[in-house]
């Protein structure tokens, strides 16, 4: 590992120097209130004060929509193979979202290896930076607040401009190709940037603050709480939450056949545990038919289920679920209620 300082006036040069390593994405304004990760154009365009993206990176990775598989008269099914793609940098990523794109890869990796996804993922370079926490996010409690791999390059902000750690061979590429950008690190550069990762964790608010300590042991005997379905009614099973979540991977696979009934695709695309539809089966059979059903489940998995195969929960703290539902549930609610604080 290497450290360097990026001084803040230098920031943009450098920032165009990344474009030799691939399209470079990083995240804009979308409307007067959101962001979006997106191809990088014009660098004014960009927005590193930014909260949180509509999607998280997921979304290069898995995509929402994907041909698996095609038919043809005389050929029959043939199966599409890995793209190799274009290579993305994509500056700008929050520890939050590295560390979801961690949980992926251990998924993506367990059983079974998904091809498709490491292809995908052999493509992207992640380039993180340091932010300030607003009043959704949790990312402290979920032990998502920092991170110490899964980036070529991290950027925390020091004042006068950026502690540079270096964690790959294409970081350090990276950093050699602008190598007359950067300094050596002094006795006041690390001063700063120990207080301002101090001052950071002050700015989470109370609110922001959940105790995870054996939750997946109370969830699982609160299996029958009356709070599940208090919130089950609130909840319009919309799916909105596991759209925008960063470490939600169900997928449906469906056929899509050409209006000549002659030859079609086979077609994988998100899919969400609080559809209707999610567990039924074959006969009619709905396991989780009732909305209280598939809320619970969805805690169940990533509070419970992903912390007995995994040793941590899948929830990031990113807040994306909690600014995005209609109706207003906000996670770190229900689990203090589940919990007993409130």
């Amino acid at each position: 590992m290497k450290i360097l300082k990026l001084p803040r006036e230098y920031l943009n040069d450098f920032i165009e120097t990344l474009r030799e390593f691939g399209q470079l994405h990083a995240p804009q304004r979308k409307g007067s209130k959101s962001f979006v990760f997106a191809p990088l154009e014009d660098i004014s365009k960009m927005e590193l004060n930014y909260t949180r993206t509509i999607l998280p990176l997921k979304k290069y990775l898995l995509k929402p929509v994907e041909t698996i598989s095609k038919w043809t008269p005389g050929q029959g099914y043939r199966t599409k193979t890995c793209d190799e793609g274009e290579k993305s940098v994509l500056f700008g990523v929050h520890p939050c979202d590295i560390k979801a794109v961690q949980i992926l890869d251990m998924v993506m990796r367990d059983n079974y290896v998904d091809e498709r996804y490491f292809a995908a993922r052999d493509n992207v370079a992640v380039i993180g930076m340091s932010c300030e926490p607003d009043e959704l996010c949790f990312c402290h409690s979920m032990q998502a607040d920092f991170v110490e791999s899964g980036f070529e390059l991290f950027l925390s902000d020091v004042d006068d401009g950026y502690l540079v750690t270096v964690r790959t061979s294409l970081g350090d590429d990276m950093v050699t190709a602008a190598s007359h950008l950067f300094e050596e690190v002094t006795r006041d550069t690390i001063e700063r940037f120990k207080y301002r990762t101090e001052e950071r964790r002050k700015k989470f608010s109370k609110q922001s603050r959940m105790d995870i300590s054996q939750l997946p042991e109370i969830i699982n005997l609160e299996y029958k709480s009356v709070i599940w379905k208090e919130y089950g009614d609130k909840c319009l099973s919309c799916g909105s939450c596991t759209m925008v979540c960063p470490t939600c991977y169900c997928y449906d696979i469906y056929d899509e056949v050409a209006l000549n009934q002659q030859e079609g695709a086979r077609k994988k695309r998100w899919d969400s545990c609080f559809f209707a539809d999610y567990a039924l089966v074959a006969g009619g059979e709905n396991f989780r038919d009732k909305r209280h059903s598939r809320f619970r489940y969805r805690y169940l998995h990533k509070q419970e289920g992903f912390v007995s195969k995994y040793g941590r929960p899948s929830c990031t703290g990113c807040g994306r679920c909690i600014e995005v539902c209609p109706a207003g549930i906000d996670l770190r609610e229900v689990i203090r209620k589940i919990r007993g604080e409130v």
